[in-house]
């Protein structure tokens, strides 16, 4: 996983909308849309899935 799909995986794991996400990375929501679509690929889970992944993994303490 990227550093960027990892930076998403803690937002989400923090609970922060697409939206949110996108204002916190300087980035457009549709690049936040298709990093999400690369990491529920890669763990073969849903959002809310990547959000307890990213909890466990103490993704979600930046911010």
């Amino acid at each position: 996983m990227s550093e960027r799909e990892r930076e998403v995986v803690g937002a989400v794991a923090r609970g922060l909308s697409n939206a949110e996400i996108a204002a916190e990375l300087f980035l457009p929501e549709a690049t936040v849309k298709a990093h999400l679509a690369h990491i529920v690929t890669k763990l073969d889970a849903n959002r809310t899935q990547v959000a307890i992944v990213g909890h466990d993994a103490g993704l979600d303490t930046g911010g």
